[in-house]
């Protein structure tokens, strides 16, 4: 990834930009080996996974709320992924 790489402080910024950058390798090397991704492309999967998981998240808590609590729990969780239709 060198071109990731080479932008260095422009665009990973934080350690939790490095992580993407390694979890988008692992899984691509599931179907392919010796991946190369352009910056744009990350910063856009990271984007959209940040997006998906607030939503979720948003979902838990007033799956919460709804029992009553302030804490979610991973029944909370399950049950916005079931009511998304994200699992059977």
């Amino acid at each position: 990834m060198p071109s990731v790489r080479h932008k260095g402080k422009e665009f990973l910024k934080s350690p939790w930009q490095w992580s993407e950058v390694r979890l988008v390798r692992e899984i691509a090397q599931d179907f392919k080996t010796d991946l190369r991704f352009q910056s744009s492309a990350v910063m856009a999967l990271q984007e959209a996974s940040e997006a998906y998981l607030v939503g979720l998240f948003e979902d838990t808590n007033l799956c919460a709320i709804h029992a009553k609590r302030v804490t979610i729990m991973p029944k909370d969780i399950q049950l916005a992924r079931r009511i998304r239709g994200e699992r059977a």
